[in-house]
């Protein structure tokens, strides 16, 4: 599969970003907490609001498009705050097992910092995910503390751009 578009969110990618979520909500519960039921019900609503937390600068979110406009990733810059965010991404289950988070970290840590300014990053991860785990390390991210995700146990990550 070619390199994605790395793309900031917008409106018109509402429907690719649905599809994205719904196809592989199931692949995504097996590491990380589910996003429930209210999500997809209440979609359009919080792409919404997420473009207005975008709008006023609290967050960056970026999708990964793919050519024939298919989005096979998310990664997001959120909390930005006195130089810091909170990375968080997913990759499609199709497209999983490519490189293409590694990848796609490493190109919003280029971003962070270029674009946005930012001087340092934080992330985290389940310990059941050693996927997630092993792409923050590959991409200078070392452990910080624990942390737990919607009640579940995992790690803290932090990286100094």
């Amino acid at each position: 599969m070619p390199r994605p578009e790395l793309q900031l969110l917008h409106p018109d990618h509402a429907p690719a970003l649905r599809a994205f979520e719904e196809t592989n909500r199931a692949y995504f519960a097996a590491s990380v907490p589910d996003r429930g039921d209210a999500f997809f019900r209440d979609f359009e609503a919080r792409l919404r609001a997420l473009l207005d937390e975008q709008a006023a600068g609290v967050c960056r979110f970026h999708v990964l498009v793919a050519d024939g406009g298919e989005i096979v990733g998310r990664i997001n810059l959120l909390d930005l705050v006195d130089g810091r965010a909170e990375l968080g991404y997913r990759i499609a289950e199709k497209a999983a097992g490519q490189g293409l988070a590694t990848w796609a970290v490493r190109r919003i840590c280029d971003l962070a910092v270029t674009s946005y300014g930012l001087t340092g990053l934080r992330a985290s991860v389940t310990n059941d995910n050693p996927v997630s785990r092993a792409v923050l390390v590959r991409t200078g991210f070392v452990p910080v503390g624990e942390v737990r995700l919607s009640g579940v146990p995992g790690t803290g990550f932090a990286l100094t751009l």
